[in-house]
Formats: structure tokens, sequence, C-alpha cells
């Protein structure tokens, strides 16, 4: 086998916050296996610690401001990469957010925000990209999505029903596209060990662990949380020549939690 087929040189890759945490883990993998990368923001201050943060690993990452779900802005902001850089090569379809309200509890007005972000945001930015993969003849699309494109959870309904058209919404890029020689597909992250989720892992006052980080060890056959570098072997290989022909298909880097009805009492 031709190793080669996993490197990206000269491929320009686009992240959606990769600021921090897992895009900034999934847009360092693809730099380093030699993508030009691109990343968005909307807060300055957050997008110029990123650059930062991306020179310390030695890359040169570009960043730019955009709001995800605008579509005016969306659409400049591919116009912008294209003439900074080239035409997009890779999308990853990572900014994301969570609202973790009970149902009964959780205005619309909240539901949507999250939609917005999760599931039309994702829709814009491969509706603005696929045009041009199209003249280029190929290209590749990959949606974070999660384990609750699969699972229900407590709170989390809209975050659930996002990821789960997230899910579809890939297959569908795929059906449409595959002809052009497009791949669409999405990586499920499980639990994954970041800032975000320090709290939930901090060992108690009798050193205990915290009761979600024992919930999580205990459902997951590794054992262990993720970690954000777990996912780069996966976005490469999405993103690479080496996956031409996987297309519609969510990989889901979790731990074996999907495989796992957990132990008996």
């Amino acid at each position: 086998m031709d190793m080669n087929a996993f490197r990206l040189d000269g491929k320009v890759a686009l992240v959606t916050g990769a600021s921090a945490g897992i895009g900034f883990e999934i847009a360092a993998a693809l730099a380093e296996a030699g993508a030009k990368v691109a990343f968005n923001n909307t807060n300055p201050k957050k997008m110029e610690a990123a650059i930062a943060a991306y020179k310390a690993r030695g890359i040169d990452a570009k960043g730019y401001l955009c709001n995800v779900t605008d579509e005016e802005q969306v659409q400049a902001l591919v116009a912008q990469i294209e003439k900074d850089l080239g035409v997009i090569d890779i999308l990853v379809n990572n900014a994301g957010i969570i609202k973790r309200i009970p149902m009964l509890e959780m205005k619309a007005e909240e539901f949507r925000q999250v939609i917005d972000v999760d599931l039309n945001a994702p829709f814009l930015m491969a509706k603005a990209v696929i045009p041009g993969m199209i003249k280029k003849g190929h290209g590749k699309i990959i949606n974070i999505c999660s384990m609750m494109s699969e699972l229900g959870r407590e709170t989390v309904s809209a975050y659930a029903a996002a990821k789960g058209g997230l899910k579809m919404l890939t297959r569908n890029i795929c059906a449409e596209y595959g002809e052009y020689n497009i791949q669409c597909n999405g990586i499920g992250p499980g639990y994954i060990a970041t800032p975000q989720t320090a709290p939930l892992r901090e060992r108690q006052s009798d050193g205990s662990r915290h009761p979600f980080d024992q919930f999580i060890v205990a459902k997951t056959p590794a054992a262990r949380w993720g970690e954000p570098e777990d996912l780069a072997g996966p976005a490469v290989f999405l993103a690479s020549d080496a996956s031409n022909f996987v297309n519609g298909h969510i990989l889901y880097v979790d731990g074996g939690i999907l495989a796992y009805i957990g132990k008996q009492p």
C-alpha cells in the first residue's frame, strides 16, 4: 500500500470552530499531514490566541472572523479562503454548542439556537464549498457528529436532535454528491477529556472519582476518557485519499461505548 495516500500535501482544509479542544487537534493533525489550514471564530481575541497556539506547534493556520449560522458570512468566508489559500479540498464541520436543559424547561428559542449551530451551519458550510469541490473534481467533508447521533440522554434533546440530523445530512450529501468524487463522512466522538469536561473529572475531597467520571469510565470498554488526539488519526484518514471509497459513514471514536451494554450490577 502507498502510505502517501494518507498525506494531505497541498490540500486546503477549513475546520470550523477550531480555536481549541477537538477542533484544534483535528486542524493541527491535518496541518501536520501537509494541509494548509484555515479556521473561524466569532471572537477576535480567541482567534488571535488560537493563531498563537498553532504557531507554537509550528503551524501557520489562517484565522477568519465568521458566524457559521449566517449564510452571507459563510459565503464570504469561503470566497476569502479561496482567494488566500485556494479552493477548499477539505471541510470539517466542527463548530457546535450544547445546552443541558430538561426538555420541558427549554425555551423554543434555545432549542432553535442549538439546531442552528449544530445542524443548519454544517448545511450552509457544505452548500458553500461543494460547488468548488465539483469544479475541482474531488472533495472531503467531515461532520463532527456525536454518540447522541445514536443515543438519547437526559437534558440534551436539542443536541441529540441536531446531531441525529447531522448524521442524516452526512448520508444525504454522500447520496447527492458522491458521483462528483466528493466523500462526506462523520466522526462521532465519545466522551473526550477537554478543559470543558475537566470539572467532571476532578477528584472528590475523599479522593474518589467524580460520579459522572465513574459513570463514563464504567460505560467505556477502554476504561478511560478519550483525548482530543484520539480524533487526529480518524480525521486525517477521512480527509485523505486513503478513504476515497468510504462515503456516508459515521466513524464513532468512543472507546467502545456504543458497542457495550455495560457491566452487570
